[in-house]
Order: structure tokens, then C-alpha cells, then sequence
């Protein structure tokens, strides 16, 4: 949340492209000479039969008879929107064996790779507009390694790119024949939302599919995955199969389960529909202080911004209301106190937050974890407060870079702001309520984007939210993402989607409702979470920061996410009628807003 006007953070977002393309690998490579006994693998690798053999994402590929560095065809795709233009096959190889991959491209930026490997997947590209030019990788396979995929793409926004004369050449595997059945299918954890399955790895399987009641909801690389976007307290049946390149297996025998009945957070005693408001208590800007008496009753939750560390490591946390000389009409500590106790007579929630846009906080030590902790605490107890709010923002959640799966975080940043509020959960009982307000970046972009990144080298701190808000689902009161100042996120459709309209809040919102798998990893899904646990977070006035949405179409997303109308081009995965509401930096700007953004709330909801 911002202290003054807004800020843009596309750089993060262009500086994670851009990694993306510097860490694809490097240009041509010097190639070892083929044993006596090599052959060339790939099928169709000229193109000659078509896309025989191909499998190009979403049509995006076709064979053309112009250009072509030889014979008559050669392969043309095209990406657009969020793809770009991946062509695959998958090729029967030999564990612990050497393969050399090569095609010649043509076009603004084109990748050939190899995945699957067992050992280092590969990748390398070029710049080749209107030239052919020879793309060549190595790699080996690993001891159980059967199958590689082998692939062509070009890069987001780029025309059309051309490949032809795309070999494989290293010694040629065993057929491939059908996996078995999968056996020992069971169930691992299971939440109001979501089961998480486990079984016995295949021989000779290269993934595994798992089936909902018959449907197929879910496919991993690995003997485990999670089924999201449930209903609690509803049975459900499962299978999995086992597939390869040469098909898939008969369904393994169905087990039942059936989600929780929810809780764990709980709404704390909140209304049905609540609107949170962030109250500048602890400094001044152009939006002018709000005393906590002044605060309208539409308010549900009031987050007092902010509180703040003394250092950015300290982990030790003061809150004081904004000097007199700052803020003239400031009210006294007693009169604050008093405000507050009356909000709460009045079934309100006033929580501390924590962080900000300048307020970095960092747990890297068992010390300053601690520090939060009784910090925290003293400013509960001395305003008589009824929980917290992490609003941490920029460097406060950087990861390690080993760290790639959100489920089993080992960042001490990380680890150790869960264990302190899990100790402040403990401290206050159930009651305590909890609430987070991450920016898009920090949530949503995990589903491209996560620790070290698909590439490698990616911003770190991408989806940092993600194990904060998994290991704390079952304390988390309310999670309400900053919709706002942020760059275009990819939905669930694989669609960008730019803030300011009812599309980006009925995609953003899709996604912590449906859930997501984590850098695009099926085995690696991060759970939806309640509907009741959700608010979408807009900021209250074109002053309060960039992104600002209409009344007209803040209560489009509420109508296609509640209703499932008007939602225009996404369709969302579930009608979320158990929505809890909105979330708004900040009272102070819609009071200078002549309270646009409260009043709209009430009129929808008909409070």
C-alpha cells in the first residue's frame, strides 16, 4: 500500500521477460560426431508429411511450402496473445545416453529444446529474421530415461517463426508399450476445497492423469497431485492412470473422499459481506487524516497503516499515531483507544498492519522472529486490537533461489514469518483475525513464475506469497490481493488481463478461488481457497494508485463472480456466491472521493 501517489510496477514484470529470453540458453553449440551406431529419431523432422507427428499449442503451427531450407515443406507458427507457438514431439530414447538435437530456424527469436531429459533439460535460441540459420544442443538422458520431448517455440509478440530439417540423433530407444495401472491410490491431506493424491510411481510412465468422477481434472509428472476448486463437505470419486508415448493405461480402481466442512480461519464473526478499509493512522498525505471516530459504519474491518520496523532485519515493530505537527486534527491516544472500542462494541474488527510500501520487513533469523512476535503483541494489547494484517511488499518475502516448490518453503524470511504468526494465532485463540493484502505479483504471477522460474534466473520473489498463504490457510480470516499498480497477469485462460476493468478483477479473484498450478508445474497445484476467505483489493480514487476501477465495473466482477453474469470474455471456473466483499486503499481516499467507493458497496449489497 502506498503512502503517496501511485507507483507502476511493470519493470518487474518486463525484468522477468526479459530473463526469461537471457536465460534460454545460449546460441549455437558445438556438437560431439554421431557414434557408428546413432540415428536420426525425430519423425516428420522436415515437415515433409505435414505436422505428422507434432503437437503444436493451440493451432498454432502449420506446414508451408515457403520458405524451406529444404524439400518442398517446412514448419510455420505463429504466437499470439500469452503463447508462443510451442511445436513438441515426443521421442522414444535410451537411458544414460548422449543425443544431439539440431534444426534450422528463421525468425525474431526462436528456441529449440529438449525436456524430460532425466539429467538437464536444454534449450538454446537465435535471432534469425529473414536468414536460416542451425540451432545445435546436447544433452544425456538419465538412468530410467525413455522418452524425451523435443520442441520448437518463439517468443511472446514476435511474427511468425519457421523450422525445418529438425533431427535427433543418438541410439534409438526400446519400443515403448503402455505403463500398467497406477496402484496404491490414496489421499494425503484433504481441505474444504481441495484432496491431494498420492500413488505408486509406474515403470516406463511418463506422466500420470487423474480423473474426477470420469473427468480428467488434473495431470502431474510424478506419482502426486492436487485436485482444487472443491466443495465442502461433498463427496468426490478419483482415479489416476499412467500414460507414456505409447498411450494410457486403464483407470486405477476409484477411492472416495470427501472435503472438509471449512473453518480453520473462520469468518471471526464477520458479516456475510464485509468491506475493508485501510486508515492512515500513523502518517499524513494529500488524502488528509481520518480520525478512527469519523470512520462510517459501512466499514467492517479497519486496518490502522501502518505499523513499521525499526530496522528492515529487527523484526521489531512500533506503531504511534501521526505527529501533530503532520496531522493538526490528530485525536489523543485515549480517544483513539476509546473509537476503537466503540467500533468493536459495534461489531467492527480493527486490526495493526504491518509493512506497506516502506515499511520492509524481513525474518531472517530465529531473533527478529521472535522480535516480531512480541512487538506485535504490545501493540495488540495496548490498543485492544483484534488481529493483523501482513502487507508486506518489494524485498520483505525474497526467496532463496533453491526455493521452487511453495509447498515446503525454506526460505528463513519465509519459514519465519509463518511460524510467528502461527505463534500469534496460538497466543490469541481462535477469535484472532487474520488477514494478508499481497500485490498481484507476489500471488497471481506465480502461476507463470516461481523461485528460480521455468528458465532460470527469474525474479525470486514472483508467487513469494504463495507458501505464506498455503500454510496458513486454515488461520487465514481474509485475503484480499492488491488488484492494482501492477502489470498485466496471465488468468487461468492464458490470456493477459490489465487491471482498471471488471476482466482483471474476475480473473485475479478466478484463480484464488479455482487455484492454479505454480509455474505452470501440474504436480505443484496451489489450492483455491474459500470464498469466504476472499475480498478483491482496488484502490478508492484515481489518487490512490494506479488501476483504479469504476463503480459500473467493480460491480460487473461482482456480478459474473457471484452470479456468474456479465462477465464478458473469462468465464470463471465456479459461481462464487459466498464471496466476502471488497478490500480498498484506503478510507482516507474515499473520503477525499466523497466516499464513491463505500457507498457503492452498501448500494450493492443493500446495507
Amino acid at each position: 500500500m502506498e503512502r503517496t501517489g501511485p507507483t507502476v510496477r511493470f519493470s518487474r514484470l518486463l525484468a522477468v521477460c526479459s530473463a526469461g529470453l537471457l536465460a534460454a540458453g545460449a546460441l549455437a553449440v558445438s556438437a560431439p560426431a554421431a557414434g557408428a551406431a546413432d540415428v536420426d529419431l525425430a519423425r516428420n523432422g522436415g515437415f515433409e508429411a505435414g505436422l505428422d507427428g507434432w503437437n503444436c499449442a493451440n493451432s498454432s503451427g502449420a506446414a508451408v511450402s515457403t520458405p524451406t531450407r529444404s524439400g518442398t515443406s517446412a514448419l510455420r507458427a505463429t504466437p499470439a496473445g500469452s503463447d508462443h507457438a510451442k511445436c513438441s514431439q515426443s521421442i522414444t530414447v535410451k537411458p544414460n545416453s548422449s543425443y544431439t538435437l539440431s534444426a534450422w530456424v528463421q525468425g525474431s527469436y526462436v528456441y529449440l529444446g529438449a525436456s524430460g531429459t532425466g539429467t538437464t533439460d536444454v534449450s538454446t535460441w537465435t535471432q534469425s529474421p529473414g536468414a536460416w540459420k542451425q540451432l545445435t544442443t546436447t544433452f544425456k538422458t538419465g538412468p530410467s530415461t525413455t522418452s524425451v520431448s523435443v520442441y520448437t517455440h518463439g517468443w511472446y509478440g514476435t511474427p511468425a517463426y519457421y523450422a525445418d530439417d529438425l533431427t535427433l540423433v543418438g541410439p534409438g530407444g526400446d519400443p515403448v508399450v503402455i505403463p500398467a495401472v497406477p496402484a496404491g491410490l490414496k489421499t494425503t491431506a484433504i481441505t474444504s476445497s481441495s484432496v491431494a493424491l498420492s500413488w505408486n510411481a509406474v515403470s516406463g510412465a511418463s506422466g500420470y492423469h487423474v480423473y474426477r468422477g470420469g473427468t480428467k481434472v488434473a495431470s502431474a509428472t510424478g506419482p502426486s497431485a492436487t485436485v482444487a476448486g472443491l466443495t465442502a463437505s461433498t463427496a468426490y470419486s478419483f482415479q489416476v492412470t499412467a500414460a507414456n508415448a505409447a498411450g494410457e493405461s486403464a483407470k486405477s480402481a476409484a477411492i472416495n473422499a470427501t472435503t472438509t466442512a471449512g473453518g480453520g480461519g473462520g469468518d471471526t464473526k464477520l458479516p456475510p459481506r464485509a468491506l475493508v478499509g485501510y486508515l492512515h493512522s500513523s502518517f499524513a498525505n494529500g488524502s488528509g487524516y481520518t480520525r478512527m471516530a469519523d470512520v462510517p459504519d459501512s466499514w467492517d474491518v479497519i486496518n490502522l497503516a501502518f505499523g513499521e520496523p525499526t530496522s528492515v532485519t529487527s523484526g521489531d515493530i512500533r506503531f504511534a499515531l501521526c505527529p501533530v505537527a503532520e496531522c493538526p486534527n490528530v485525536e489523543s491516544e485515549a480517544e483513539f483507544k476509546a473509537a476503537i472500542k466503540a467500533k468493536q462494541a459495534a461489531g467492527k474488527k480493527v486490526l495493526i498492519s504491518i509493512g506497506g510500501q516502506n515499511g520492509q520487513v524481513q525474518l531472517g533469523s530465529t531473533a527478529a522472529r521472535d522480535a516480531f512476535v512480541t512487538s506485535v503483541s504490545k501493540i495488540i494489547d495496548t490498543y485492544g486490537l483484534d488481529g493483523l494484517d501482513i502487507d508486506f511488499e518489494g524485498h520483505s518475502l525474497s526467496l532463496n533461489t533453491g526455493d521452487t516448490d511453495f509447498r515446503s518453503p525454506t526460505s528463513p524470511v519465509i519459514v519465519n514469518l509463518i511460524s510467528a504468526v502461527k505463534s500469534l494465532k496460538a497466543k490469541y485463540g481462535p477469535d484472532f483475525v487474520l488477514t494478508m493484502a499481497p500485490e498481484t505479483f507476489f500471488v497471481q504471477l506465480g502461476y507463470q513464475f516461481y523461485g528460480s522460474g521455468p528458465w532460470g534466473g527469474q525474479d525470486p520473489r514472483a508467487g513469494a506469497y504463495l507458501p505464506v498463504i498455503h500454510a496458513l490457510r486454515d488461520d487465514l480470516t481474509l485475503l484480499h490481493v492488491q488488484d492494482y499498480n501492477s502489470g498485466p497477469i496471465m488468468g487461468l485462460d492464458n490470456q493477459y488481463h490489465t487491471m482498471g476493468g471488471a476482466d482483471f478483477h474476475i480473473a485475479m479473484t478466478d484463480m484464488l478461488l479455482a487455484g492454479f498450478p505454480v509455474a505452470g508445474n501440474t504436480s505443484r497445484v496451489f489450492p483455491g481457497l474459500r470464498p469466504d476467505q476472499v475480498a478483491i483489493g482496488l484502490p478508492a480514487s484515481t489518487q490512490a494508485g494506479n488501476g483504479h476501477t469504476t463503480p459500473a465495473e467493480v460491480n460487473k466482477a461482482l456480478n459474473c463472480l457471484t452470479k456468474k453474469t456479465d462477465c464478458g470474455s473469462y468465464q470463471t471456473h465456479g459461481t462464487w456466491s459466498d464471496l466476502r466483499g471488497l478490500m480498498t486503499w484506503s478510507i482516507n481516499w474515499d473520503r477525499f472521493n466523497n466516499w464513491e467507493f463505500s457507498k457503492n458497496f452498501d448500494a450493492y449489497f443493500g446495507n
